[in-house]
């Protein structure tokens, strides 16, 4: 299997890299091939704007949506994005390692999602509608994967935690980005006090962890989020009345807890 890993740290001696090679030495000793796309190491630019748009349709004014369908649709996107998109294409599994930076990801990687999740591609895909998407769509039947280091320790992500439950958090991530083109999206993999590992002790545990929770990559069970076909959401925009009866917000976008 062919696994990409997109991940955000600046520093090299980070846990967040230790742990990007951990992913890379775990899943090559077990026969995979990985591919990587180091956001700071490629000094990926994370701003998207007109320079993304070397040919325009419309040079009057920048529509993100019309000028990024063209350059799609035409070859005329620039070269680093069409990259990260035969990536995309040609893996089975995307992991995405980065560190919580003010309750998401890091700017970095908010970028290359932006950039790369073309109109054509990511949405909008195959006939220009919303009929392909949460649960459908180009990147259906691939696998996703979050690790994501947290400076705060478990108890502030809990329930009732002061920061709110890390898979709230990054469910414009997970349900978003991931499940949207049609991903299979594992639970988070959350390292939690991060900031704080100072023994190597403490690292080795984390490594530990991080090597068992990618042995299940291709086996685990994977969120279950509400698919948009398939009759939950007739319209394809609000949840049928018999779904979830009762249940609003996140939660009812994710099977096992809204029926429990």
């Amino acid at each position: 299997m062919k696994v990409l890993i997109v991940y955000a740290h600046p520093e090299p001696t980070s846990l967040t890299r230790q742990l990007v090679d951990v992913t890379d030495e775990t899943l090559s000793a077990a026969g995979h091939i990985v591919i990587h796309s180091d956001l700071y190491g490629m000094k990926w630019k994370a701003v998207y704007d007109a320079d993304d748009f070397p040919v325009r349709d419309n040079p009057e004014r920048l529509s993100f949506i019309a000028e990024s369908g063209h350059a799609y649709a035409n070859g005329h996107q620039t070269t680093d994005v069409v990259v990260e998109q035969q990536k995309l294409l040609a893996a089975d599994a995307v992991i995405l390692q980065f560190p919580l930076w003010w309750y998401g990801v890091p700017a970095i990687l908010k970028g290359w999602i932006e950039r790369v999740y073309a109109f054509g591609f990511a949405y909008g895909y195959q006939n220009g509608s919303n009929e392909f998407r949460f649960g459908d769509g180009i990147l259906k039947g691939k696998r996703a994967l979050v690790n994501v280091q947290a400076g705060g320790p478990a108890a502030d992500y809990g329930p009732r935690g002061i920061n709110g439950p890390i898979d709230q958090l990054l469910f414009p991530l997970t349900h978003g980005a991931l499940f949207y083109p049609g991903m299979d999206v594992l639970p988070t993999h959350a390292v939690y006090g991060a900031g704080h590992v100072s023994t190597a002790k403490e690292v080795e545990a984390i490594k530990t962890a991080w090597r068992e929770r990618l042995a299940g990559l291709f086996t685990d069970a994977p969120i279950p989020f509400r698919p948009q076909n398939g009759g939950g959401f007739p319209d394809r925009h609000t949840m049928a009345d018999h779904v979830a009866p009762g249940q609003t917000g996140l939660a009812a976008h994710v099977a096992d807890l809204a029926d429990a």
